[in-house]
Formats: C-alpha cells, structure tokens, sequence
C-alpha cells in the first residue's frame, strides 16, 4: 500500500467519495506542487541565458516576484488565491518549458513572461498592497487573474493601485478607474471593465466560484479541440444570468447524490471556465449539445459548456471532479504501471483509449451511475425519474463494459488494485436499485453498438482490445 495514502483513504476514494479531511490530503499535494513549480519558474528563467530570457525580460521578473513577496507578506492568503487559481497552472507549465528549450525568446514566450506581471498586480491588488505596472495587451485584453480584464486594444496602459482605486492608463484613449471593494471584487461601470462572474459560495465560508471567462490560460495549449471540445467563450450579460440561474439549483441537486458530493465540490472545484456549445459528432452520428472537461494542470478548474438544466450542472460537476479527484490521486500514488499505448475499447470514447485513460473514464462514468441513480430514487416527477434512470442504466452499463479489463490487468500496483476493487464494490451495489427493464435493454443496446461501431472504426487495433478482455474476463470473475 502506498505510504503516502492511508489505506482507508484509499479506499474512500475508490468509493468516488471523501470526506473532507482525505480531499485535504489532495488539495494540500496540489498546492505544494503549485509553489514548487512557480519556483522552477523563476529559477530556470535565473539560468535562461540571455538569447531565451533577455536582461530586460529578467529584471521584469524579478519586481513582479519581488511585489508577489511583498504582496505574501501583507495578506498570504489572498495572494495564494492567485497562485493556485487552475489557470495558473497552464501558464506556469508552458512558461517554464519555455525558458528550458534553449529557443531564443519569441512573441509567445514573452507574452508568457508578461502574464507574471498580470499575477502580481492581481495578488497585489487582492492583499491591498500599492504598485504601479506597465502591461502589455493580449488579444486586446489586460487580464487581472481572479479579478477580470480591461479592454484596451493594442496599447500599452499603466496600472497604478493605491489600496482601494485601480487607475488604468492608456497611451490612448480615456483614463479607467475600477474600485475594489471590501470583499476585493473589482467593480466599475466602463464597458471596458470585464469583471469576473462570482457564482455563489457552495456552503458557507467556503467563498465564491469564479465563472473565469477571461483568462487566456483556460484553454489556451491545452489541445482540447482535438477531443471534441469548443474554445473558451466570453459570457455576455444575459448569458450571465443563466449560468446564475443553473448554478442557483446546484447544490441541493448535488446533495441528492449524497452528501460527500457536496463535499467535493467544496474542497475542489476553484473556479468553472464557460466554453461554446460544441461541434462534431458523438458515436451514433448525433451532434452533442454539451461539453465539458479537466486539465491536469489545472487543478480545481471545470471546463463546461452551459449545462442545459441544473441537474446536468450537478452532474457535470460529479463527472469532472472525479478527474480531478483521481489525477491528483496518481500524482501522489501511481495506480498502474501500463504504458500509453492507446487500445482499449472505452463505451464513452469513439478511439482507442490507453489504460490510465479508461480508468479515469470508468472511474468518472462509477461516479455518475451512482448520482443518477440516487437522483431516479428521489425524483417525485416521472419525466424527471425517466431521464435519471435513463442516465444512470447507460453509465453503469458502460463501467461494466471495461471493469473486467481494468481488474483483471497485472499492470495495477497494489494501491490501484485496491482502488479497482473498490470500484468493483460500488458497481455491485447499485444492483440494489436497478432501474426499469426498457431503460437497462436500452443502454445494454447502446453500449453494444457503440462497440460494433468502434471496431469497424478501428480496425485491426480491436484485436488487442477484445484479447486483453478475454483475458481480464478469464482472471477477474468480477463482472
């Protein structure tokens, strides 16, 4: 067993549950690791030499790290709000690769650099501490991270903070005065003020989420499009008051699948970022109406599109933790030693997927059934008990379709074996409530043809799927 993760933790979480102390033992890791690469950060660009970070570059650097230190010692928490805001980290990974290619600084490195500047007057701000900064558009945007972004076009501006007034000034064009108030939100009536959406706090003293349509680190890199999913979207006015209104109906809709799920998206989730309506086409050639995601990288941050009602918000949110969840597990305890290769048939997924990949599907997919289910208990209309059912019998369908594969491989380390198994335990548990035989004969038909389409897709690589389900069938006797 792992020494870093008790064995009942382990266990917990092989549930898809965890209270609040082993969701702790996660967030503490990821945080550690967050200030661990932000200290890479500054001392790669120390030893960049200077075709890569530029003697200007480099002194730049250094006050923007010298006014976060400053910022710490004047209010540490609020300045870690910022430093371990999900977006960060993208923007710390692709700037630390940056200073490490040995490539000679370009436009994209450089605006990389920048952005330390958008992070220091943001914890500045948020600490109450004075500064006065130089910053560069991007896209036409001046991010403040947590805070919002100021449309200024292509110029250079000034910012200058005295505690309680940010003043942007332009080299052309009018001068913007934003206020911060005693909660450190930003408010200004300019149009050209672009604050940030705080979605309501999920139980109290935990504080708001931001709804983070602004930061150019939320998609940017991460090579999502190629799975499906849209670009970030900006949220106009009215689109606001929608995603309020869905959010308004998550938390009870959550506690309905339990209270440990209410649980987790108070110590998890740090801030939602709004994406388009995606493109493309799901495996039976419809178009899906809704997308969402996680970034390894960005621990506490859930990609969505807007979710069509609250209960596909809640459980947007029990999907996308779970990744969150067991990313940060591995991180500190690996689960297999499987290599990347991508072969396995996951019923989600129209490619072949790799082993970690389908336990994180499988994991996540665990979690829904579990969600669903509870929700069809609880439902008092029948439309609404028809679509729980209807979700929950397809999930659970598709986690049984792989659990095989996934026990039965001796690629697992004992702390993955122990995961799985748990896993096994919650898939037999919902046995207790199975929903109605038109809603099992249907997924069981859907997870069927999903298969047939995947091997015609696929080719010769089904093979290799179906001999290692042969074999998991053969050694696991679990499902």
């Amino acid at each position: 067993m792992s020494p870093v993760i008790p064995d009942h933790v382990l266990r917990e979480l092989g549930r898809t549950e965890g209270d609040a102390a082993s969701l702790g033992l996660l967030v503490r890791d990821q945080d550690t690791r967050r200030l661990v690469l932000l200290r890479a950060v500054l001392d790669a660009a120390e030893a960049a030499p200077a075709t890569v970070c530029p003697p200007e570059l480099l002194d730049r650097l250094r006050e923007d790290w010298a006014l976060l230190e400053t910022a710490e010692l004047a209010d540490r928490a609020a300045v870690r709000t910022v430093l371990f805001h999900p977006l960060a980290g993208p923007w710390a990974q692709r700037l630390l690769g940056g200073l490490t290619s040995g490539a000679p600084a370009g436009p994209e490195l450089r605006a990389d650099l920048a952005h330390l500047t958008a992070l220091a007057a943001a914890a500045a701000v948020r600490a109450g501490v004075g500064f006065c900064a130089r910053l560069v558009p991007r896209g036409g945007l001046i991010c403040l991270p947590t805070l919002g972004a100021l449309q200024v076009g292509e110029v250079r501006v000034e910012l200058i903070y005295d505690g309680d007034v940010l003043r942007v000034r332009p080299q052309e064009g009018p001068e913007l005065t934003v206020r911060c108030q005693p909660d450190r939100t930003m408010t200004c009536t300019d149009p050209r003020w672009l604050p940030v959406l705080m979605l309501r706090e999920m139980v109290p003293g935990n504080g708001p989420v931001p709804l983070d349509d602004v930061d150019p680190y939320g998609i940017d890199g991460g090579g999502l499009p190629r799975y499906g999913l849209s670009g970030a979207t900006h949220v106009g006015d009215h689109e606001r008051k929608e995603w309020a209104a869905s959010w308004a109906g998550v938390q009870p809709l959550l506690r309905v699948g339990g209270e440990h799920r209410v649980t987790e998206a108070a110590a998890l989730l740090r801030c939602v970022v709004p994406m388009g309506h995606p493109t493309g086409t799901g495996p039976e050639g419809d178009g899906p109406a809704h997308c969402s995601g996680t970034r390894r990288e960005a621990f506490g941050a859930v990609l969505s599109s807007k979710p069509a009602t609250s209960a596909y918000f809640a459980a947007t949110l029990v999907h996308e933790l779970q990744h969150t969840k067991l990313a940060a597990l591995t991180a500190l305890c690996p689960l297999h030693r499987e290599d990347a290769a991508q072969r396995y048939f996951a019923p989600w997924r129209p490619d072949p997927r790799p082993f970690d990949g389908l336990l994180q599907g499988a994991y996540s997919h665990l979690a829904l059934a579990d969600y669903w289910q509870r929700f069809a208990l609880h439902a008092r209309r029948v439309a609404h008990r028809d679509l729980a059912w209807a979700e929950h019998a397809r999930c659970r369908e598709q986690v049984g379709a792989v659990l095989p594969v996934l026990a039965g491989s001796a690629a697992l380390t004992p702390a993955g074996r122990t995961l799985v198994n748990e896993m096994i335990t919650v898939y037999h548990r919902l046995d207790d409530s199975p929903p109605p035989p038109g809603h099992l004969a249907r997924a069981q038909a859907y997870v069927s043809t999903a298969k047939v389409i995947w091997q015609q897709r696929n080719g010769s690589r089904r093979k290799y799927a179906a001999r290692d389900s042969r074999r998991s069938d053969q050694g696991s006797g679990v499902c």
